[in-house]
Order: structure tokens, then sequence, then C-alpha cells
């Protein structure tokens, strides 16, 4: 025995069975003393039965049909332990419709309930089907809202409506199920190029109904220029968007797979900023932030017509 554990293939059999019990005691939910000690026993009852040659071959052939019997129960490592996966793990509310942006007195209740019912009701029926596997897996569910979810911003009524329900959604959702050991996350991005915005004939179609939809003392209050500069604005949409989605990308990730997530992500430039002005200045200081940020574009034309009226007064 001890001419064999001084040979070349002793030490080579002591180094693979040193490097399988720590793959094995990173990738084993069992405590890490007990997975090392179980593999250095066989591999030493291997090589004092069999000699270092044939021992070392027996301990692979070992490992190998430890590694094809546990391939199907992949680990996912969730900080700096192991979590074995059992059944669903995570659930991740990425659907969203962005509708025609507008002044929310020009938006038809169409628009409203689309986006309720994609934004809003689907994450919570999708969330609902899937909590009782999350449940046994003490999982996450993770929420994709928008920034103006948060906060009122201008041309988004109907969107930001519906992401402002599903974030106060998450936020009752990571309350109730903490008790299960459940993690709730909502994220609230702001601006990125993912094309929600939609395509030309999607625009076509929301304009042709908004259009439709305006009663005459109201389309004759905003005026032709200020309702087709709407659709300019679709048009220059994506420009002030980041195409690097990387910054969501890592905040989903890291609400899955972190031992302790945030309750709230803010990827992406301006998303904290606001938030915070929002939640700790006045409003109207916020709304004036706003004002100033964001450009107002053209003005109704009837407010047009009151300020001519006023200079030449």
């Amino acid at each position: 025995m001890d001419a064999a554990a001084s040979s070349p293939l002793g030490w080579l059999c002591a180094g693979a069975t040193r490097l399988f019990g720590v793959t094995m005691a990173r990738r084993s939910p069992l405590h890490r003393a007990k997975v090392l000690l179980c593999s250095l026993l066989p591999a030493l009852l291997c090589v004092a039965t069999l000699g270092a040659g044939q021992g070392l071959g027996v301990f692979v052939a070992m490992c190998l049909l430890c590694s094809v019997c546990l391939g199907d129960r992949d680990l996912l490592p969730v900080g700096d332990r192991a979590v074995l996966i059992t059944g669903l793990w995570g659930v991740v509310n990425n659907a969203g419709i962005l509708g025609f942006p507008a002044d929310g007195e020009l938006l038809p209740m169409s628009t409203y309930r689309h986006c309720m019912e994609v934004n809003f009701f689907g994450a919570v029926e999708v969330s609902k089907t899937f909590l009782p596997l999350l449940r046994k897996s003490q999982g996450r569910l993770v929420n994709m809202s928008s920034m103006a979810g948060g906060i009122p911003l201008p041309r988004y009524a109907a969107y930001g409506a519906s992401k402002a329900a599903l974030s106060m959604f998450s936020g009752v959702m990571r309350q109730e199920l903490s008790k299960w050991g459940i993690k709730v996350m909502a994220i609230h991005p702001s601006g990125f190029r993912t094309g929600i915005e939609g395509t030309a004939e999607q625009w076509d179609r929301q304009e042709k109904e908004l259009m439709e939809n305006l009663p005459a003392d109201t389309r004759q209050a905003y005026g032709e220029e200020y309702l087709l500069g709407l659709r300019d604005y679709l048009l220059h949409l994506p420009s002030h968007c980041a195409p690097d989605l990387s910054p969501v990308l890592g905040s989903v990730l890291h609400a899955l797979l972190a031992r302790r997530p945030q309750g709230l992500y803010t990827p992406g430039k301006g998303a904290y900023a606001p938030l915070c002005i929002f939640c700790c200045f006045p409003l109207w200081f916020y709304d004036f932030f706003i004002s100033k940020v964001l450009s107002a574009g053209s003005v109704p034309r009837q407010l047009r017509t009151s300020g001519d009226e006023g200079k030449n007064l």
C-alpha cells in the first residue's frame, strides 16, 4: 500500500480524489465535510485493494457513473450557497405593450383597457398560475415594470397606470409571500430599445382609432398640428433609448440568482434620479423638473391662440 501511494499513479489518484471531492462539494447541497469524506473513502479503498493503476480506473468509472446519475439534477448557485432545483425556481413577467403615447384626454378607453389587460392582468394571472410551484421551491417572482410605473410621465397615462398597478402588486406580493420563502422583485428600467413602441402598421391603426374617437370640441382645442405631432414622438422615441440591454438583463439575473435580491431595481440611465426627486421633493418641483427634462413638443392650438391674444393685448 505504501509503494502504491508513493508511485506517480498513487499521487494522481489522490489528486483526482481531491478534485472530485471539491467538485462535488461545490455542487452538492450536503455538508462539504461529508462530501469530501464520502469521496475520499471509496478512492482509498480502490487504491488499497486494486493498486494505484486499477484503483484509479475503478474510481474514475465510479465518478462517471455518479455524474450520469446526477446529471439531470442541475444546481442553481445563489450567492455563496447552492440550491437543488426540484421544480420551478423563477417566474419573470416581461410581456408588455406601450400603446400610443398621447395626452390622457386623447387616448380612447380601448387603449387603457388593452394596456391593463397585457401589462397588469396578464402578469397577475401568470403569477397566480405558478405560485404553487414557487411555494414548493421557495423561488423568485420577477415583474418587469417601468420607470413610468413609479413616477408620472406625460403621454404615458395608460401605460404608466398599468405599470404602476404592476409595481403595487409586486410590493404587496413581496410582503405576503415572504412567509413562504418566496422573494418578489420589481424592475423599473429607464428607456431601452426593445421595440415596445411597435410597428408602423400598429401606429396607423392606433392613430386612426384615436382620431375616430375624439369629440369634435377636443379635436378643435388641440388642433391637427398637435395631433399629427404625436406620431413624430413615436418616430423619435428609439433615438432616446439605450441600445444595450445588459443593465436590464443583469438586474433580472441578480433578482433570480442573488442570495439577497433587491426589492426594486432601477437599471438604465436616468431611472433612479427622477424617482428620488418624486419621493423626496414637493410635487410642484417634480412637475417643474419633468417639464424641463422632457420636451413638450408642439402646443395645442387653443393655447397658442390664447397666448397670441394675450400678447396682442
